[in-house]
């Protein structure tokens, strides 16, 4: 690759990473600032109990922990599948 495409590419490449970091952060917002609002807007809902000491609430919080390790599993995977090997290719 010539210096100038090189530079155009890793541009891009830094832009993709930028839109998949983007968009796994608003799906994280919005994951928790609903269960946010939940919490201070709807509490009779929250405090529902499943069966004595399970709440709606603690299992949507446990929930919204484990979209934020599901959400860092999706960037890992794509960071090792496409970014790495991108930029990898972009240094040689």
């Amino acid at each position: 690759m010539h210096g100038n495409s090189k530079d155009e590419a890793l541009k891009a490449l830094a832009a993709r990473r930028w839109r998949v970091a983007g968009a796994l952060t608003v799906a994280m917002l919005v994951a928790y600032l609903g269960f946010i609002l939940l919490v201070a807007f709807n509490r009779p809902l929250m405090g529902h109990q499943f069966v004595p000491g399970l709440s709606v609430g603690i299992v949507l919080g446990a929930l919204t922990i484990l979209f934020a390790w599901v959400l860092t599993g999706v960037y890992m995977s794509w960071a090792n599948r496409k970014y790495d090997s991108a930029l990898d290719e972009l240094r040689r």
